[in-house]
Order: structure tokens, then C-alpha cells, then sequence
């Protein structure tokens, strides 16, 4: 059994008050309190080195080129799902609750990988073709998608294994690392004589392919890899449901970059990823909080049996997500400036979207909640009818209005129709759903 985060030294390496709070809580409670210490440590060096790399990227490339690379990588990360057909599932489901299986799965996960590979160039060209073709040459934009679906996702998979097996701590430095190697990439690129998206590409597939190779190298668990047919095959029926859910949870979660930019033009674009990057950075903390809820859950599901205990869940994310972003619109408001010149030009549009961050964090949580509870067929049909349902306001929203500052005032309430579909829709489902356990 993996040693608990507490008695690994996690929390003795904190304040005082903090051991001393920590010593009067039950040991379920203090194996959580140092799981979520730990793993909020990596989400915190991350935000240090994520806040560098977006500062120095923003920065460096104009607005319309940061514009076009954030929806091209948007782009990756949700067809980085097609990789593996979604094996990384029952890896994960492993790697929580029988990691002397991790061997087995990863075996099956590296042949599906294999077999995924020409789905995903299919996929990777017709999304060229599509939306980016007129803003970005299919080189720049394959190896865009060939960082973030191969290489970092496959970083990702031994980040969640390492979470799953409860060591945090190590899947926390491969995270810090990773977005450390990308700040060193973007700061570079500062170096360059044309520090332009071509060139930023590959500089983008050089940091993700250190940071795989370090988590291959140092982070993985010793484990033969395995192939048992049989047992891949068992696994296809909670794989595959997983894999679109997860395709589908990016699509609706990303869909609002690529459509943007599509309707909205590279511009438009650049001054919305701003926005939204500087919204996902204030969300990291909260979603430590979401994963190991959801890990929780997977081992009980007494854990959300009362209304009042959801309720309570709820309003603490959304809080937590609102009190990050009226901070951090509060100092650009004092200091417009201090992220540099490009980000200024889009400062004054975070106090328009106060509401989104919360909005969005419980949109993703409801979406975890069916994935813990096993119940992956709802959480896709759940995602599908999200996703068009945000195709349809926002599509809407950017054919109504042209203007930066009515669309983010506007995107509000397009978020709030979305959250109160997703409450329907999962608590509906958990309420007839029983779930399974690994």
C-alpha cells in the first residue's frame, strides 16, 4: 500500500499551525488534508511558472499569433482523448484501487495508442482544414497538436497514475516541471530573431518531449508492461464511453476558442484566450480540490449522499472560483500594465466575467461527479447536449455582437444557461443511476 501524504512528510514540511490543526483531525481527514496539501503545492508551482510562460508568450507573439496558438492547442487537448480510445480509464481506475494491475493496463493503453494513431491524423487535418486554415500553415499547427495529443498527454497519463497511487508529491513536480519547461521554451523564443509562431511550434514539441521523457524516465511506476487480450477487452466497454466522454468534454469545454476564432476572426481571438488563460490560471487550485474529491468517490459513494452536503460542495467551488478572479481583476485594475503590454490590452475585459470562473469549474465538476460514480454512457450523452447547447448561445452571441466587451459581459449568461443544464442533467442521472465500482 502507498504511504499516506501525512506520514510521508507532506505535512511536516508545513507550518506549525498547520501540523498542529492537522494532528486533531481523524485519519481520514488528515490522509485528505496531506493529498490535497501536496497536490495543491504542484498546482501552485504551476501557477507561478504558468503565469511566467503566459506572460512571456503573450508577450512575444502578437495578439492575433497568441490567439491562433491557444486555440490550436484548445485544438490538441481535445483530440489528444482519440489517443488510446480512452484505456487511460481503467489505468487510472488501477491505479486508485489495484495498482498491481497498472502493468496490464498501461500494456493495453500502449496498443490502443498504436491503433489510435491514424484516427487522429484524420482528425488532426480535417481540423486544419476546417477552422485554422486561414490563419496558420498545417505544419506549425500539426506539431501544435502533436505536443499536447502525444507528448503531454502521455506526460499527463503518469501524472494521474502517480496521483492515482497517492503520491502526489510526484505527480506535482512533473506538473511543475512541465509548464517550468514551457516558461524556458517561451523564454527563449524571446531570443529569437523572429519570434513567430512557426518558430514557437517547435520550441512548443521540444519542452513537452523533455518533460515525457523525465516522467518515463524517473516518475513511472516499476512495472513489467503487460498484454492480455482478455482483459483488454472487458475494459473496452467502460474505455470507450470514456474516450468520447472525454472528447466531448473538451470539444464543449474549448468549443468557445475555436469558435471565436472561426466567427470572430485571430484578433478577437487573441484578446478571448487572454481572457480565458487568466481565468484558467485562477481555477488550478480548484481543480486539486475536484480531483481528489472525485478520487473520494470512487472508493465511497456515501461521499455526496445528501442534498445538503452537494449544496455545500458546490458553493464551496463556487466561491473559491469567484474570490480568484475578482483578485486578480483587482491588482490588473490597480496595475493594468503588470503583465506586460499585450495582456494590458485585455485587463480591463476580466472584470466583465466575473461569473464565468465559477460557472465553469462547476460545469467540470458535475462532469467528474458521473465519472467517479462509473456512469461514463450519461456523462457523454450529458456533454453532447452541453456542447451544442453552448455551440448554439455562443455561436449566437458572436453573430449578435462584434464588440469585445459586449460579448464577455454577455458570456455570463451564456455560462449560467450552461451550468443550470449540467445541474439538471447530472443530478438527474445520479439520482437514478447506481453507479459501479472498478
Amino acid at each position: 500500500m502507498s504511504e499516506s501524504p501525512l506520514h510521508s512528510g507532506t505535512i511536516r514540511r508545513h507550518p506549525l499551525w498547520l501540523r498542529r490543526l492537522a494532528s486533531r483531525l481523524p485519519e481520514g481527514a488528515l490522509r485528505l488534508t496531506g493529498g490535497y496539501l501536496a497536490a495543491t503545492s504542484g498546482s501552485l508551482g504551476r501557477l507561478v511558472f504558468s503565469l511566467a510562460y503566459f506572460v512571456l508568450l503573450a508577450n512575444t507573439l502578437t495578439i492575433a499569433e497568441f490567439g491562433v496558438f491557444a486555440t490550436a492547442s484548445a485544438a490538441g487537448v481535445m483530440l489528444s482523448r482519440i489517443v488510446g480510445f480512452g484505456m487511460s480509464s481503467p489505468l487510472y481506475r488501477a491505479a486508485t484501487v489495484r495498482p498491481r494491475l497498472i502493468g496490464l493496463y498501461a500494456g493495453g493503453l500502449l496498443v490502443a495508442g498504436a491503433l489510435s494513431l491514424p484516427v487522429l491524423a484524420m482528425a488532426t487535418y480535417a481540423t486544419w482544414l476546417l477552422i485554422f486554415a486561414r490563419d496558420v500553415p498545417f505544419g506549425p499547427f500539426a506539431l501544435i497538436i502533436a505536443a499536447e495529443a502525444l507528448l503531454w498527454r502521455s506526460t499527463e497519463i503518469v501524472i494521474i497514475v502517480n496521483n492515482g497511487l497517492e503520491r502526489f508529491g510526484r505527480g506535482a513536480v512533473l506538473t511543475i516541471l512541465g509548464t517550468a519547461l514551457r516558461a524556458l521554451a517561451a523564454l527563449g523564443m524571446t531570443f529569437l530573431a523572429v519570434p513567430d509562431l512557426a518558430a514557437w511550434s517547435w520550441l512548443y514539441l521540444l519542452a513537452n518531449g523533455v518533460a515525457l521523457a523525465v516522467g518515463l524516465a524517473f516518475y513511472w511506476p516499476r512495472q513489467r508492461f503487460r498484454w492480455h487480450p482478455g482483459a483488454w477487452l472487458r475494459r473496452t466497454s467502460d474505455a470507450i464511453p470514456a474516450c468520447g466522454a472525454e472528447i466531448l468534454f473538451y470539444l464543449q469545454s474549448e468549443l468557445d476558442k475555436l469558435l471565436v476564432l472561426f466567427l470572430g476572426g485571430a484578433q478577437l481571438a487573441g484578446l478571448y484566450a487572454v481572457v480565458m488563460r487568466l481565468v484558467d490560471l485562477t481555477a488550478l487550485p480548484v481543480r486539486t480540490f475536484i480531483m481528489l474529491l472525485i478520487q473520494k468517490l470512487m472508493g465511497s459513494t456515501q461521499a455526496i449522499a445528501s442534498r445538503l452536503r452537494r449544496l455545500g460542495l458546490e458553493a464551496a467551488i463556487a466561491t473559491a472560483s469567484t474570490l480568484g478572479i475578482v483578485a486578480l481583476a483587482f491588482i490588473l485594475w490597480l496595475r493594468p500594465t503588470l503583465l506586460g503590454d499585450n495582456v494590458a490590452e485585455a485587463a480591463p475585459l476580466v472584470l466583465l466575467v466575473l461569473a464565468v470562473p465559477a460557472l465553469r469549474n462547476l460545469i467540470e465538476y458535475h462532469a467528474e461527479l458521473l465519472y467517479g460514480r462509473g456512469q461514463s454512457g450519461r456523462r457523454m450523452i450529458n456533454l453532447a447536449l452541453i456542447g451544442m447547447a453552448k455551440a448554439a448561445l455562443l455561436g449566437a452571441l458572436l453573430i449578435r455582437f462584434e464588440e469585445a466587451g459586449s460579448i464577455m459581459i454577455w458570456l455570463n449568461a451564456v455560462f449560467a444557461a450552461l451550468y443550470a443544464l449540467s445541474l439538471v442533467l447530472t443530478y438527474r442521472a445520479l439520482s437514478k443511476g447506481k453507479g459501479r465500482s472498478f
